[in-house]
């Protein structure tokens, strides 16, 4: 039996949850949703997938993505909620040894959004928050690191995870990459009515960091477009969409929108990939609905 989950907070916590509630027997395969999407992971039967677009060649499937529901019967759970880890928390309510309420509902506010201008201002203040930023789907998020963090959040509690010497090194560059990742918002930014436009395509590889901090920078943005090529060939364009968590005046429902260019994601956010050279006809399409502001 098998976890496949997605490399972030939310697949992290799903995987501690299910290593505890199930009998796992092999090692956890972290996925994006888009190899899912595509068929080119292999999915076996046992198989228990969480966080992701579902395939029916899995034996559980869990999920809270507005854009993944389903009409099928399935083993599992799916409901439209704060994360997937609420989702699993809820299955196997009365199965844990260890008490992970704490910690899904951290999970449920970093997933989200629901954070304070303080929080996403000063995130090192907040050891949940700032955990989570060293798993976001970044480069520096490897599968030994995050094999790692499931033994330390199953076994101790938050204040002896954060005092792992690993946890607190990744910890540490994370400030420091937040501070850099400001002046590149600042410089790489454009607002255009109400939506923010950061374009990080000048770059060889995209600089990382916090992914609330523009809507500090830009509060009078509603939704905010992240601009990035997905791989060192440039053959492939990725683009990331959020409602601002703190001008909360967005109607667009940005999982739906963004099925028709490749991708998915929540009511509040969403993500896509694809062949950049469709982004000349992508991309200002993208921008158009979202500056028409229009709900379904």
């Amino acid at each position: 039996m098998r976890i496949v989950t997605r490399p972030d907070f939310d697949g992290l916590v799903c995987a501690v949850l299910l290593f505890e509630a199930e009998n796992i027997t092999e090692p956890v395969k972290w996925v994006e949703p888009h190899e899912i999407q595509k068929k080119l992971v292999e999915i076996k039967d046992g198989d228990i997938m969480a966080n992701l677009p579902y395939d029916e060649r899995c034996s559980m499937w869990f999920d809270h993505h507005y854009s993944n529901m389903i009409d099928e019967t399935f083993k599992g759970s799916f409901r439209i909620a704060p994360s997937a880890a609420g989702v699993v928390f809820d299955y196997y309510s009365g199965k844990f040894k260890r008490d992970y309420t704490e910690l899904v509902r951290e999970t449920d506010k970093i997933d989200s959004a629901e954070l304070s201008m303080d929080e996403v201002s000063c995130p090192e203040k907040y050891p949940y928050i700032l955990l989570s930023m060293t798993v976001s789907n970044r480069s520096m998020a490897d599968e030994q690191y995050l094999n790692r963090l499931i033994l330390l959040l199953k076994e101790h509690d938050m204040t002896d995870v954060m005092q792992d010497p690993e946890v607190r090194e990744r910890c540490a560059a994370v400030v420091e990459e937040n501070k850099i990742y400001k002046s590149v918002l600042k410089e790489n930014t454009i607002l255009k009515g109400q939506v923010s436009i950061t374009d990080l395509r000048s770059f060889d590889k995209a600089p990382e960091g916090n992914r609330f901090l523009v809507y500090s920078l830009y509060p009078e943005a509603v939704v905010s477009v992240r601009i990035k090529y997905d791989d060192v060939s440039k053959e492939k364009t990725a683009i990331s969409v959020g409602h601002s968590i703190f001008n909360r005046k967005c109607n667009v429902n940005v999982g739906s929108m963004l099925v028709k260019f490749d991708g998915g994601g929540h009511r509040g956010a969403g993500a896509c990939r694809f062949p950049s050279n469709k982004a000349d006809e992508y991309i200002p399409e993208i921008i158009s609905i979202l500056l028409e502001n229009r709900s379904e």
